[in-house]
């Protein structure tokens, strides 16, 4: 019997240095064997004799990831910052590249329109926003989440290119795509494109 104690002691103690994982129960059995297992039976006469503490209460976890000290620093330093801010996270998109986008399209005028018919901040053309579930184009929330989704959509389809995306963008995917994936020569978009990027650069290099 002092052996077989020994012997249980020698198990508990290589229990405890073990990370408990599951409530251990001790019995014996009808040969005078003790057990020791994980596995409660009815009808074995079993003691439980240690216990799974309970795991800490999880904590909340953010809604959005942190953002950049230059994302950061261009909420509230620009017009619609925290619009813009809501449709960059909500798109995976720099903040940067929303303004910019903003400030060569409508100049952050809610009530601009083109001479083609594009409405509001980020000129969404009648048919792309009601494609893009955008019910009211003057609103300036609305509109820059539905120029968001659809730049974020140009930038897939064009593998992440942001010269042919803002190309897109401008003068329409289909012109893109028909001169064999590259920037069509309109003089319009020529200018369109490195406007777009210089302002996206000046801000990003400004953190504003």
């Amino acid at each position: 019997m002092r052996r077989l104690t020994w012997i249980c002691l020698g198990i508990l103690a290589a229990l405890a240095a073990l990370p408990v994982r599951a409530d251990i129960y001790r019995g014996v059995s009808a040969d005078g064997t003790v057990i020791l297992t994980n596995v409660y039976r009815r009808g074995h006469n079993y003691v439980r004799i240690r216990s799974t503490p309970k795991p800490p209460p999880a904590r909340a976890r953010p809604v959005a990831a942190a953002r950049s000290p230059q994302a950061q620093a261009l909420s509230g330093k620009l017009p619609y910052a925290a619009q813009v801010a809501a449709a960059a996270a909500e798109h995976e998109l720099p903040e940067a590249l929303l303004h910019a986008v903003i400030r060569t399209e409508s100049n952050y005028d809610p009530r601009a329109i083109s001479g083609r018919g594009a409405i509001g901040l980020m000129q969404l053309m009648p048919d792309t926003a009601r494609e893009l579930g955008v019910a009211d184009p003057w609103d300036p929330a609305a509109n820059i989440r539905g120029g968001a989704r659809y730049l974020k959509r140009l930038l897939a389809m064009f593998d992440n290119d942001l010269q042919l995306a803002l190309a897109a963008y401008n003068a329409g995917p289909g012109a893109v795509l028909s001169r064999g994936r590259t920037i069509p020569p309109y003089a319009e978009t020529r200018s369109y494109v490195p406007r777009v990027i210089e302002h996206f650069n000046r801000l990003q290099a400004s953190g504003r």
